[in-house]
């Protein structure tokens, strides 16, 4: 059986990914950092990414490594730039290497759609959109940029495999309670009103994290081997539709209320994942209602409300 290691595979992409793992017959181990996996079945190497040493070790005899280990929290990129930029960039250029010395082994990299965050609004944004530094806008931005170079480095001077996943905005069961969606639902669920900025238009395409995680699996064909793929919702879903979801699934008693707008608010891009249909034949299965209520209810049995 193929041994597969996910960097970063006690976090919330991250643990989805070994589920789908897991789910489609293989051999999963962990490589997280003082937070045990979710689950029993799979094993763990407790691993500071930053330690080539320990990487190497842990990272022996895998076939596929599905790198998430990541500082992923914008929030905590922008106090802490400097770590940020050293796990994030150095993290990668680690695993690598190890895939390199080890030899044998595929990387896949978990990217974000936020790398077109400087591209021209009014031009089909898909894999060929270059990058735009000017408009970058933010250190996690740039440090997935980074990686993705890397990534082509390591191909083009050590002929190691790769893949990168550009991966749109996740929700769903295990997402980091300081986002959007889970602080609605806690003030939904305790009755309180619901905020949003101005007319509440600006939008994201959420996309449920575990057609984020069937995609990793998908993403092991033959055919993705130094390819990049988006990984994006299929529609727009605005901050006031979030709110008017949770609403209707927690009860209609809940008030939502609108504030002035913030300035300089991201109002979001459209973002094209034709092409991981067209070649790995993956497109969100899941849709926003269902997954707004998998992810009420999952919250619902963590607080016990």
């Amino acid at each position: 059986m193929q041994k597969v290691v996910v960097t970063g595979g006690s976090g919330f992409i991250g643990s989805h990914v070994v589920d789908s793992l897991k789910d489609a017959g293989y051999d999963v181990t962990v490589v997280d950092y003082q937070v045990p996996p979710h689950r029993q079945d799979v094993g763990f190497e407790n691993v500071d990414l930053m330690d080539l040493s320990s990487v190497l070790s842990a990272l022996r005899g895998a076939e596929h490594i599905f790198h998430l280990g990541a500082v992923s929290n914008v929030n905590y990129a922008f106090k802490h730039p400097v770590y940020t930029t050293a796990l994030n960039i150095v993290g990668t250029a680690n695993v690598l290497e190890a895939a390199r010395i080890n030899g044998g082994a595929r990387v896949y990299l978990a990217s974000t759609v936020w790398v077109y965050n400087g591209s021209p609004n009014h031009q089909p944004i898909d894999e060929s959109t270059p990058f735009y530094l000017d408009g970058a806008g933010h250190i996690y931005t740039s440090t997935k940029m980074a990686s993705e170079m890397i990534c082509h480095n390591y191909n083009q001077l050590y002929n190691v495999p790769f893949t990168v996943l550009r991966l749109g905005i996740p929700y769903g069961p295990r997402m980091r309670e300081e986002l959007l969606i889970p602080i609605f639902i806690r003030k939904a669920l305790a009755g309180e009103p619901l905020t949003i900025s101005g007319k509440g238009d600006q939008y994201r395409n959420f996309i449920y994290v575990r057609d984020i995680a069937d995609a990793h699996v998908l993403a092991m064909s033959e055919r993705a081997v130094n390819r990049t793929y988006n990984l994006e919702g299929t529609r727009k879903i605005t901050v006031r539709e979030v709110a008017e979801g949770i609403r209707r699934i927690v009860g209609e008693h809940i008030r939502i209320e609108s504030v002035p707008p913030r300035p300089g608010d991201f109002g979001g891009k459209e973002v094209s994942a034709a092409k991981a249909e067209a070649e790995l034949h993956w497109k969100p299965t899941v849709d926003f209602e269902e997954g707004l209520c998998r992810t009420v209810d999952w919250f619902r049995m963590k607080w016990g409300k």
